[in-house]
């Protein structure tokens, strides 16, 4: 594994998750400002996650075929852009309307309009995240490319530790600042990429990928995807998975707020960031030395029954102490399962797929974030605080039971080796050539 590559890559995507959770939780805030309704300001934070789920396949596979640096980079570019347009919403909303004339509603419309632009704009070349992941599949290799991708998991969880509280401190200014910052964070973040990021694939590799099939960018793909041998129970389980997961991180808030805890937003937020320093340990430390000992297969099999036990135990807890407690195995097999699951979809695939396959996988991700809080709300709101844990813990079950039929006992046959393209004929002159 070339270490002077992983340290550039973790400091981009840990520059970029810290913009990003400079302004995640103040998005809800910036609608509301602004006249939205709660139903309005909650499909403008799933506004981001289902252009993600547009965009992050065809950057992978654009990054299969052009090199991961340049793609890279326009990500991030796309980025800056997307939070600039989300510091200039209320600037833009008011010259507007006051250069047309128009009404507060409509003023607020206008600005609710260029936030939704932001977002989705944002999204699209956010999955930059899939095309750093196929980054450190160039430059490691099958031994030690589950401890890279766990460096790359610890930095987003750093990212996130760190973004939503610079991001509140800097609110009391005005909700446009924490958007600026985080457009001039990524600004920094392009730069460091030009300057110290070199690109992972060679010219050579690149001409060969484009010499082989690419799949097409549609829907199509992804459904074949699911259909393939080993790549199809992987993302099945990158599904479900992603649902429950996604589901705890989307409904934890409003579950702390209400029975029997209670807890104060800054509680919560500390709870938060409690499990997201284990996350940190988890990914940067513990899952190099355990893909060294175990199968990854193993792993995934461990990490979904301590999933499935935590995640039930948390629609029963009723104290914080006991909290704490299940917020270990959840965060160990969280952190293990989400970065076990990438490293096996880089090994199950051709070297030209990866970056493509790892685009669908984060896509597949992003769906879920869009999914999960819609029926941990009803499910919250109907059934009480017991239903959203024991539903996810129940999905959690089912993903054992996938990797352990699918995965274990009777795994798919082993990737055949690509066939070498087929010489080019010459054309040959018959009858005297001249």
């Amino acid at each position: 594994m070339r270490n002077n590559r992983l340290l550039p890559v973790f400091l981009v995507i840990f520059i970029d998750l810290m913009g990003f959770g400079l302004i995640l939780p103040l998005i809800p805030y910036y609608a509301e400002a602004y006249g939205a309704s709660t139903f309005v300001a909650g499909l403008l934070v799933a506004s981001y996650a289902a252009a993600q789920f547009i965009g992050a396949p065809i950057l992978g596979r654009l990054s299969d075929r052009y090199g991961r640096k340049p793609i890279l980079m326009a990500s991030i570019l796309g980025t800056s852009v997307g939070f600039l347009l989300l510091g200039l919403a209320e600037w833009i909303g008011a010259s507007v309307g006051a250069a047309l004339g128009m009404s507060v509603a409509a003023i607020n419309l206008l600005i609710l309009s260029v936030l939704f632009t932001s977002r989705i704009i944002d999204g699209l070349t956010g999955g930059n995240i899939s095309v750093a992941q196929a980054y450190i599949t160039d430059v490691t290799d099958e031994t030690n490319r589950a401890r890279g991708l766990g460096l790359i998991g610890a930095a987003f969880g750093l990212g996130f530790i760190v973004g939503p509280a610079v991001g509140g401190t800097l609110s009391v200014y005005g909700y446009s600042v924490p958007a600026y910052v985080a457009a001039a964070l990524a600004a920094l973040n392009l730069t460091a990429v030009y300057l110290w990021l070199p690109e992972s694939l060679t010219l050579e590799r690149r001409a060969e990928i484009a010499e082989s099939e690419r799949p097409a960018f549609n829907l199509g793909a992804l459904a074949a995807a699911f259909r393939r041998p080993r790549v199809g129970p992987l993302f099945h389980v990158r599904f479900w998975f992603g649902m429950a997961f996604a589901m705890f991180q989307s409904i934890f808030a409003l579950y702390a707020a209400g029975d029997p805890l209670k807890l104060s937003p800054q509680g919560t937020a500390y709870i938060l960031t409690y499990v997201g320093f284990l996350s940190v340990i988890v990914q940067g430390f513990a899952v190099g030395k355990l893909t060294k000992r175990y199968s990854e297969t193993t792993l995934m099999l461990v990490s979904a029954i301590l999933m499935a036990g935590s995640l039930t135990a948390w629609g029963f807890i009723s104290t914080l102490p006991m909290l704490l407690i299940i917020m270990i195995p959840l965060s160990f097999g969280g952190g293990i399962l989400n970065t076990v699951i990438n490293s096996v979809l880089t090994k199950v695939v051709y070297r030209e797929e990866v970056g493509g396959t790892l685009g669908l996988s984060a896509s597949i991700e992003s769906s879920t974030r869009v999914l999960a809080p819609i029926i941990g709300g009803f499910l919250l709101d109907r059934f009480g605080a017991v239903a959203p844990g024991l539903f996810s813990g129940v999905i959690m079950a089912w993903v054992a039971i996938l990797v352990w039929r699918r995965l274990i006992l009777h795994p798919d046959p082993p990737l055949a080796p690509r066939a070498a393209p087929a010489p080019r004929e010459v054309p040959v002159s018959v009858g005297g050539g001249h």
